[in-house]
C-alpha cells in the first residue's frame, strides 16, 4: 500500500486526485441522505484540507438562507456541520476522500 502523503498515479510529488464530500445525516428523510460531491480536483494533501474547510465554511445544503453555521473537526479530513435556517436545521458530515486506485487506463495519443 502506498503511503498517505503519496499522490495516485504514481507521481513523487505529493499530487493525487480528491473530492469533497457531503453526506446529509441530520434534519432530511431517509430518501434525501444521499452523498453529494461538493469538489473534485487535483492537489496536495494541504491543498486539499483548505479545501475541506473551504466547503464547510460555504456549503449551505438547501437552505435558503444559513442563520447559524457550527463546524466540529472530526479529524483533518473530516467536518460535522450544521446549519441552522429560520425554520430547519440540518447536519452533514464533510468528508475528504483521495483517490487511491483508478482502473481507467490513459488514453493513447493516437486514438
Amino acid at each position: 500500500m502506498r503511503a498517505a502523503t503519496g499522490g495516485a498515479g504514481g507521481t513523487d510529488l505529493g499530487v493525487s486526485r480528491w473530492i469533497v464530500l457531503a453526506i446529509p445525516v441530520d434534519g432530511v428523510s431517509e430518501t434525501d441522505r444521499d452523498a453529494r460531491t461538493l469538489k473534485e480536483f487535483d492537489g496536495s494533501a494541504e491543498e486539499a484540507e483548505a479545501a475541506l474547510l473551504e466547503a464547510a465554511s460555504t456549503y449551505e445544503h438547501s437552505l435558503w438562507k444559513v442563520t447559524r453555521r457550527e463546524i466540529f473537526q472530526c479529524s483533518s479530513r473530516s467536518y460535522f456541520l450544521r446549519l441552522r435556517g429560520r425554520l430547519a436545521t440540518y447536519g452533514s458530515m464533510l468528508q475528504l476522500a483521495e483517490r487511491v486506485r483508478d482502473t481507467a487506463e490513459p488514453k493513447s495519443a493516437t486514438g
